[in-house]
């Protein structure tokens, strides 16, 4: 009885917010759907259009008694409507001769000519760098943001799941989507009130933010800025849209007319200018394309109004429905500036209508627009303190006075419900489990344990092995951070550890101070790229299956102290100096080499102090505290140049010498061909050192595709102490796979990959040598190449790859020639 009264008040509250609602289908005599058929009520500006499978779904504040359905080429259709809500309405479309002069009727696939939809199309690409803040040399203007999440098709069976018992209260805030029909439930809220300054002769931009309110989960900026960038912001008028890792093309596209079918379907006026009314929609299935419709003025070419809705059949995962919509004003009678932007998605694992998703929905507004006002340069430059308490605390009165549209009732009582929320056991627990999956750590009073993925692992000197670790964690903006861990091998009965501590002393240089201990068994040579990360442990040395034996591993004693600085955004300063100490791990692998006095050494002590200099543009973080998490991994460059210098017989240091390294990382965002990365590295070392000391060329005996390693390479088969190598990875996001009609369902994604190596030793080296390592360096460039399926049930990647060279069955008679990787991970 308590739930039917419940869902009976879900069911009056939503009524009451929403005066008329209306949703359906719309079809013809013979049944087909009519995609975009137009779905208006009568006498007002109020409607929208069906989608591509002829659904609709209406609803206002206002009470109307009749809707009209219409299409061209079809008679007009008016439905009298016999309650508020109105569900499930099957609508039938009656066809009949087109009475449009002046515009060419077309159906299915359009031609591209003589179309005035694309004549008008070709008018905006001519103009399309006239209109916005482009056209001044300088801009500023207010920009408030609304980010909400809400847990969308709430029914009477998720009402009284177990999982809510305890929180029922929430179901008092469920409403109706006006986009998709569907209930949902609000569960975060975010507001931003920032102001932007940009000047166009030097390419700058800068967003000042001046108040942040939200609810749900305030302390997790991680999160906010995650959902933020996922909504980052774009321009209708490129070629791309990039959103969710995925390059769309844009209706706008100068190639969109070999993406889009166009239609010229009406002119009127919107405001007090003449627009003219282009429906656009997909020429094939499963590319990342939208469909909808947009205004466009008849003089400067300039859009109006836009809106677009992903194609259902899109390769994107976990994606159930995309739509935006954008809305432009006139300016001294000629230029049109964007004042509003609306995108909504909705997030769910399955693409069924009835699943359970989430809502993610971003209204963006804009005002206050000024011009050619230049600042110096130095303001765009100049970093500012990350975090000021008065900007994440604002008074109600800040936000009344800088709200660009008020709060709806539903959105004031989310605030208060979710605050609610937050005292209810039930929801503790279940938070700490997302927060589990999630970061990886257990949450305990001030203290995080994990991560809880890297518990369990293998290999030949330790066997089993298991793992726990701990930080410190008082909150995500901590000045300082000590963390630790403990390991035990169940073969070579010997306890491992490791502890490190970083302190931020300065927020706006971020000037920090770092220091660490680890005693533990690592596969060195896994990189090319040489680390002095205390904690860091590579996947080589603890992967649970291997392809070979896994033996030649190292155990290693490494201390390390260090400040680092940022003087200027995304560029990192670091000088460290560091002690190791190394001895070989099994009885089956050697590190020994010839000493100055003709004897043999088995271990090595050396001290290095390093200077390292990082560069990430376009880098986005999250946090003010010591430590700060990246949300837009992948999307940017990551630059690395790094001196290092050996001390000989200074704490015992046993050789001297200097390495210069250098890495470059580049993705690529290739339009409608997918996403590329490449990697250049190189090195050199300077002087005479052991094998623990030199570049091994990184090979991978593990299962996993791991990128920037060699996967048909052993460890330390090419050993070296200069090279250069290179790494191409394209991944062409279905483009191939989704030509082939019995494939193209499966939403595969095609991965190529290419990676060759050059190198050399010098004699110095190999004169020293006494291990039982055979140093031989790829003189002649070594390539691989692989061919990759992925997507496959959403999560797994399994790549074939293919050895090259260096294939002579009497100099490498180990070559593995052929072989299988693999990778999984929930990638859009």
């Amino acid at each position: 009885m308590k739930h039917i009264f419940i869902i009976f008040l879900l069911f009056f509250s939503a009524a009451v917010f929403s005066q008329t609602k209306v949703s359906g289908v719309v079809k013809d005599t013979d049944g087909s759907p009519v995609s975009f058929a137009n779905v208006v009520f009568k006498d007002s500006f109020e409607g929208t259009i069906s989608n591509e499978d002829g659904r609709f779904y209406l609803e206002s504040d206002e009470k109307y008694t009749t809707v009209v359905f219409s299409f061209i080429g079809f008679k007009n259709k008016e439905v009298t409507l016999e309650a508020r809500s109105n569900y499930k309405m099957e609508i039938t479309l009656e066809q009949e001769a087109s009475s449009l002069d002046e515009v060419v009727i077309f159906s299915g696939k359009q031609s591209k000519k003589d179309n005035p939809a694309i004549d008008i199309l070709r008018k905006i690409w001519e103009n399309r760098r006239e209109n916005g803040v482009k056209k001044f040399n300088q801009y500023a203007y207010d920009k408030y943001e609304k980010l909400e999440f809400d847990l969308n098709t709430i029914d009477s069976a998720l009402i009284k799941s177990r999982i809510f018992k305890g929180m029922e209260f929430i179901f008092e805030e469920v409403d109706t989507s006006n986009i998709t029909g569907n209930t949902y439930l609000p569960i975060f809220i975010n507001e931003a009130f920032s102001k932007v300054y940009g000047d166009n002769l030097i390419n700058e931009e800068k967003e000042i933010l001046e108040g942040n309110k939200n609810s749900g989960f305030e302390n997790n900026n991680t999160l906010i800025a995650f959902l933020k960038d996922l909504y980052s912001d774009y321009d209708v008028y490129d070629n791309y849209l990039k959103f969710f890792d995925k390059a769309f093309t844009s209706p706008l596209s100068r190639t969109g007319i070999d993406v889009y079918n166009y239609v010229l379907l009406d002119s009127a006026y919107r405001g007090d200018k003449w627009c003219y009314n282009i429906v656009y929609y997909p020429r094939r299935k499963n590319e990342l394309t939208f469909k909808g419709d947009f205004w466009v003025n008849d003089s400067t070419w300039a859009i109006k109004e836009i809106n677009l809705q992903a194609s259902k059949s899109a390769n994107v995962n976990w994606i159930r429905e995309v739509y935006i919509e954008q809305e432009f004003d006139v300016l001294n009678d000629s230029i049109f500036l964007i004042t509003r932007d609306y995108f909504m998605s909705d997030f769910s694992l399955r693409d069924k209508e009835d699943a359970k998703g989430i809502y993610g929905r971003r209204t963006t507004l804009y005002d206050d627009y000024s011009f050619d006002i230049p600042k110096d340069k130095k303001f765009y430059k100049t970093q500012i303190d990350p975090y000021q308490y008065e900007v994440y605390n604002r008074p109600d009165e800040f936000w009344d006075e800088r709200r660009m549209e008020e709060l709806n009732k539903d959105e004031k009582s989310v605030y208060k419900m979710l605050d609610t929320l937050k005292t209810v056991p039930r929801f503790k627990a279940l938070y700490s489990i997302g927060s589990v999956l999630a970061s990886g750590y257990y949450e305990v009073d001030n203290f995080d344990l994990g991560p809880v993925f890297s518990v369990v692992g293998f290999n030949e000197a330790e066997g089993f092995r298991l793992r726990l670790g701990a930080r410190t964690y008082f909150s995500q903006n901590d000045l300082w951070r000590f963390e630790g861990f403990g390991a035990y091998g169940f073969r070579d009965q010997r306890f491992k550890f490791g502890l490190s501590g970083k302190v931020l002393l300065d927020r706006k240089t971020r000037l920090t101070a770092y220091g660490g201990f680890r005693k533990d068994v690592e596969q060195t040579g896994a990189s090319l790229t040489s680390t002095t990360d205390v904690l860091g442990r590579n996947l080589a040395s603890s992967s649970l299956v291997t392809v070979g034996a896994n033996d030649r591993l190292t155990r290693i004693k490494l201390s390390t102290v260090g400040f680092s600085v940022e003087p200027i955004k995304n560029f990192n300063v670091r000088l460290t100096g560091s002690y190791r100490k190394l001895r070989s791990a099994t009885e089956t692998f050697s590190i020994d080499y010839l000493k100055e006095d003709g004897t043999i050494g088995d271990d090595v002590s050396q001290p290095e102090i390093e200077l390292g200099f990082f560069y990430t543009p376009k880098r986005k973080t999250s946090g003010f505290g010591v430590e700060r998490t990246v949300i837009n991994d992948g999307d940017f460059a990551n630059i690395y140049l790094g001196y290092t210098y050996g001390l000989k017989d200074v704490l015992g240091g046993d050789f001297e010498y200097q390495r210069l390294q250098g890495l470059y990382t580049q993705p690529w965002n290739i339009g409608g061909l997918g996403r590329l990365t490449t990697t250049v590295e190189l090195g050199k070392t300077f002087g005479d050192v052991n094998l623990s000391l030199l570049n091994p060329i990184p090979g991978n005996q593990t299962l996993f595709s791991i990128y920037n390693t060699f996967s048909q390479l052993d460890f330390y088969e090419f050993v070296s102490d200069e090279y250069v190598s290179l790494h191409f990875q394209h991944n062409f996001g279905g483009r191939i796979f989704q030509r082939i009609p019995w494939v193209r369902d499966l939403n595969l994604r095609e991965v190529i990959g290419f990676r060759t190596v050059i190198g050399n030793i010098s004699q110095s080296n190999v004169d020293i040598n006494r291990s039982n390592i055979i140093y031989q360096a790829p003189t002649k460039p070594y390539y691989e190449y692989s061919i990759g399926i992925g997507n496959i049930f959403k999560i797994f990647r399994i790549d074939f790859n293919i050895r090259g060279n260096y294939l002579n069955e009497v100099q490498y008679p180990e070559a593995r020639k052929y072989g299988v990787t693999g990778s999984f991970g929930f990638d859009f």
